[in-house]
């Protein structure tokens, strides 16, 4: 299966160690979603894909790979330093006991629908209940009262739903045999919504959301369609991954109608990372720093003949569909404290601070 967010890409360590002190007064952070977010769950499945525990991942900042789809840190990474926090820790790390800064469930590959590439990843589902096994231990660790403190003044990061739209064009399913595009997103904006009323439900307030990138302009899919390899189907990904986009607003102020004290943020990821695709005197953004073929967009690490640019920081994406830690870093300033172009109807910043 492909991880997609290690995409289209029918392939597809131990974290760095980090002092897991425990601030006084610090907004824990919990992290949802796929391998944009991922920090190394993946390293700990029973599977031989879906993982970039292997080099070149892991070039730059940590020196070696630690199971994140990048040349070093991602975007949690750098919201967790906006909020004085170390690095954020997989779940499954063998020996992550310390809860108190916050948990990292996210899974390459992972979906908001349990179908989505099942077996391989971490779905959004099951991610929901290893939260609520950590919400046991800290009630346990910490008492009745304390942990629910901590987990009302914490932050709730998502991105998730890229690959519900993505897999089933690559498994040849038949799903989207049975519904329209905008059923489709109904149930996969459905399946968000029921965890995200759950994590109210046990205790979380601040949500913080970001819409989905265009997968048509990443270098992988423009490789696959300069080799004529674009899986069948995969014309409405766009439409149903710009279907979810304007869905997305519409849900989360519902939610804020509905549930007391439900707090949100929006990062336009989609617009964002579009713009700097379409502005080449930065960086590149068509091609992968890493990966062979057209745009080197498949098989970074994974091939023989891979090219690996000298400088990461020139591009955009580090693979094929990743992007690269100076990417991820602008991205995560845009989310901590971009304008309204951006965030909406707070950034995550302003957030803390209603």
């Amino acid at each position: 299966m492909s991880c997609v967010f290690s995409l289209l890409i029918f392939y597809s360590c131990l974290l760095v160690s980090n002092s897991a002190t425990i601030k006084q007064n610090a907004t824990p952070l919990f992290i949802f979603g796929d391998s944009y977010f991922d920090a190394g769950n993946n390293n700990y499945l029973n599977t031989d894909v879906n993982k970039a525990n292997f080099f070149p991942y892991g070039e730059t900042f940590f020196k070696h790979p630690t199971g994140r789809y990048s040349d070093g840190r991602i975007i949690p990474d750098f919201i967790a330093g906006y909020l004085n926090l170390p690095l954020i820790l997989p779940y499954l790390q063998p020996g992550n006991q310390e809860y108190t800064n916050g948990v990292n469930f996210a899974s390459g590959g992972a979906g908001a629908l349990v179908q989505t590439f099942q077996g391989y990843v971490i779905d959004l589902t099951t991610q929901l209940g290893y939260f609520k096994n950590v919400k046991k231990k800290l009630r346990k660790k910490l008492g009745h009262r304390v942990t629910e403190a901590l987990l009302s003044k914490a932050i709730y990061l998502f991105n998730i739903g890229v690959n519900d739209y993505a897999a089933p064009p690559q498994t040849n399913s038949t799903i989207l045999h049975h519904y329209t595009n905008q059923q489709y997103v109904q149930i996969v904006i459905g399946n968000l919504t029921t965890v995200v009323k759950e994590i109210y439900k046990n205790g979380g307030r601040r949500f913080g959301f970001s819409t989905l990138v265009d997968l048509g302009s990443l270098p992988v899919s423009r490789a696959f369609e300069q080799t004529n390899n674009t899986p069948i189907g995969f014309k409405e990904v766009p439409i149903q991954i710009q279907l979810h986009n304007k869905a997305l607003p519409n849900i989360l102020k519902d939610l804020k109608k509905e549930l007391g004290g439900f707090k949100y943020s929006i990062f336009d990821l989609y617009t964002s990372t579009s713009e700097r695709i379409n502005s080449p005197f930065k960086y590149d953004g068509k091609s992968a720093c890493c990966g062979s073929g057209p745009f080197r967009g498949i098989g970074c690490g994974l091939v023989e003949d891979y090219e690996l640019c000298e400088n990461p920081n020139d591009f955009l994406f580090f693979d094929g569909s990743h992007p690269t830690e100076h990417f991820s870093n602008e991205m995560s300033k845009l989310m901590w404290s971009g304008n309204s172009k951006y965030t909406s109807p707070y950034n995550l910043k302003t957030l803390l601070e209603t």
